[in-house]
């Protein structure tokens, strides 16, 4: 038995699957002050659908899979450990210099960020390594131990090191972490070559900071969870899902927690490929994952899921630079959770504060008093009161008609239905231009991709979403309500081993890239071996980091033979290149040569059957067994008794046109008027669109 947990800023997911495939969804609020104890409940939750007790629930259980943002809200709250940052003599501004970008070129009013590590914490280490690997300034042993003994008065819990072309001879890092673990035993560190050998130097040296900072509150996370959730009975293999849409042993995330800073929001477009291609047979595909906090967007493109090195957490420029991969994945405070409001000016605004899992919505009577857009759907009848989250949950409709009313059909002087539509109306706008400034980036057109709703909220507003960026399909899984825990369910355990090489095809030097090959194969090799033993199946893929020769950005070309052995081999990767930049940029430069900067091997070992997920009829059966009817107000048409259909009873193609609700337990979906909906053999909710012309 597998369990796949995403913890949500409102809800936390569940999904379980059993050895034959098939899966079950469960909810549970999230509880901020204690995650853990969150993950425990919903548990607790699935193991009383079971008829059986939370310790031989667990005991059944042989992976358990676990997203968690916990590792990203740290850094967005400055919850980290107090960190020490190693650099070499001559260079403690590189974290305060950062890149030089600005969100507006010549706006100087506004200032740039503090570095992640301020310079009272900024060592300069008597050393010098040149771009070739040799050195130019041996290390200056005493002076890092006294630096290090001084760091005893000035409470450092984490240091992060990262000198200057340690990519090309990490011997001085080895050194210092060696020294580290002498006179400041205890204290964790990160080694920037091992962690990130990337050439740009900012983007290094913040990822190590980053890292080294999450340690002691990551390692003890880790160990908190494995603890209890042994405790609670559970015998099996934890594992924590990554930013890398795969899953590593939580003893890993532990020693290197960078790597989970975006876990959960990655996983939701490893379900939508999936679901894309059973029920669309289409690799372009939009993945929107809508919670009660956020609104996640991916893309899928040719059957594969971006990622970016592009990473900020917070706004560009301004906010913290990972300097990590990631998959690509955009989020905006907009969710069933984010809050309506209207400024001093008497305009509108949705988000992007959230009333988030406490005190939630005015209708979850916690103490909420500002509407959300789940207020508004609730107040429009899209959703039962009665019956929220299969019984789970009573939501009181008149508190969140009179929050509604109250903060914004009377300051706009609206009507309460109109006031309730205009805040999804608005939400529906934050969440397309979200789609589109990822999609149109990308050179993808949305009006000709297909959308995959997924989330708990997704189906209160997907159609409107679809219909705004006139995209004509909308596919909502029957998992959709938790997708990315469903992605997770389906996920592979992964490790990148990266090199930073530089090579030239103007005079590509063969023997040095199958050396650089082959070192990264022997390290992905040792960890099929190692924590991939048992896998169902392994493979390594090989990909570099290029560019045209004049260009100073690089794009990843994927190397599918892992080899660059012949003139054969470099003509077939220049042909790659050439393709993907033009499809890209639209332009090639086949007269340029091409400049490879980093390599990278990553290892992907698969513990699945292979067999499809089936969603179990538990997981869809509603209280309706037969179409209802419902008053439902909908822009244009006003109130009008509209039928209401249990997910659990549709049948397959037979077409159900809008205005409709379809209703599971763990969510509702609105079929807007103009819109129909089918059934598709995998149990999917197929929406054909109708687009305004």
């Amino acid at each position: 038995m597998l369990f796949a947990v995403d913890t949500g800023g409102t809800f936390t997911d569940l999904v379980v699957r059993d050895a034959d495939g098939t899966a079950r969804m469960f909810k549970s609020p999230t509880t901020p002050d204690d995650p853990i104890r969150g993950v425990l409940d919903v548990l607790a939750v699935a193991a009383e659908a079971d008829g059986l007790s939370l310790v031989d629930f667990l005991g059944r259980g042989e992976r358990l899979i676990h997203g968690t943002t916990h590792a990203l809200n740290a850094v967005v709250t400055g919850r980290t450990a107090r960190t020490a940052l190693f650099v070499t003599e001559g260079h403690p501004d590189i974290l305060t210099i950062r890149e030089g970008g600005r969100a507006v070129a010549f706006d100087f009013t506004t200032g740039f960020p503090e570095p992640y590590i301020p310079r009272s914490l900024t060592f300069e280490i008597p050393e010098r390594v040149r771009a070739d690997g040799s050195i130019a300034v041996p290390l200056n042993e005493a002076g890092v131990i006294r630096i290090i003994r001084g760091l005893e008065n000035l409470d450092v819990e984490a240091v992060a090191v990262c000198l200057l072309w340690s990519i090309a001879n990490g011997v001085h890092e080895s050194r210092i972490g060696e020294l580290i673990e002498q006179h400041l035993p205890g204290i964790p560190y990160t080694l920037s070559h091992h962690l990130n050998p990337a050439v740009r130097e900012f983007r290094r040296a913040s990822s190590t900071a980053i890292d080294a900072s999450l340690k002691p509150l990551m390692g003890t996370y880790m160990r908190d969870l494995d603890r209890r959730l042994s405790e609670a009975g559970f015998k099996g293999r934890t594992l924590v899902v990554t930013s890398q849409a795969g899953v590593i042993d939580a003893s890993h995330a532990a020693e290197a927690p960078i790597h989970v800073v975006n876990s959960g929001p990655s996983m939701a477009p490893i379900a939508g490929r999936y679901y894309a291609d059973i029920d669309e047979g289409v690799e372009d595909v939009i993945v929107a994952d809508t919670g009660g906090t956020t609104y996640d967007v991916s893309l899928v493109r040719n059957g594969a899921i971006p990622t970016t090195r592009e990473t900020w957490i917070g706004p560009q420029f301004s906010g913290t630079m990972i300097g990590f991969p990631w998959v690509d994945v955009k989020s905006v405070g907009a969710g069933g959770g984010s809050i309506a409001w209207v400024d001093s000016g008497g305009l509108l605004h949705v988000g992007p504060q959230s009333a988030g899992a406490v005190p939630g919505p005015v209708a979850y009577c916690r103490g909420g008093t500002e509407p959300t857009v789940t207020d508004a759907a609730l107040t429009l009848g899209h959703l039962d009161g009665d019956n929220f989250l299969g019984g789970a949950m009573t939501l009181d409709v008149e508190a969140a008609r009179e929050a509604i009313r109250r903060r914004v059909a009377e300051p706009l002087k609206l009507s309460l239905e109109e006031a309730a539509d205009a805040i999804l109306t608005l939400a529906t706008e934050n969440m397309a231009q979200a789609i589109v400034d990822i999609t149109v980036s990308q050179g993808v057109d949305p009006s000709e991709a297909v959308l995959i709703g997924g989330g708990g909220a997704a189906g209160i507003n997907s159609v409107r979403i679809a219909r705004r960026l006139g995209c004509a399909r909308l596919l909502i899984p029957n998992t959709g309500p938790t997708l990315s825990a469903a992605g997770a369910s389906m996920s592979d355990l992964k490790a990148d081993f990266r090199a930073a090489r530089f090579l030239s095809t103007a005079d590509f030097d063969f023997e040095a890239a199958r050396e650089t090959l082959g070192g990264l194969t022997e390290r992905a090799l040792s960890f099929i071996e190692g924590p991939g033993h048992g896998a169902v199946k392994s493979m390594i893929r090989y990909s570099v980091e290029a560019r045209y020769s004049t260009q100073v950005w690089e794009i990843e070309i994927a190397l599918p033979s892992g080899q660059m052995d012949t003139q054969e081999d470099l003509e077939m990767f220049v042909c790659d290149f050439h393709k993907a930049h033009r499809s890209l940029f639209t332009f090639d430069d086949p007269g340029s040569p091409i400049d490879i900067i980093g390599w990278t091997a990553e290892a992907v070992c698969s513990f699945g059957d292979g067999k499809a997920l089936e969603l179990s009829q538990a997981s869809l059966t509603s209280e309706a067994s037969s179409p209802l009817m419902r008053r439902a107000w909908f822009s244009g048409q006003g109130w009008d008794e509209v039928p209401v259909f249990a997910w659990n009873t549709l049948k397959s193609d037979l077409p159900i046109s809008g205005p409709a609700i379809v209703e599971s337990p763990l969510t509702t979906v609105v079929v807007d008027p103009g819109s129909v909906a089918r059934l598709r053999p995998s149990g999917s909710l197929s929406i054909h669109v109708e687009i305004s012309k």
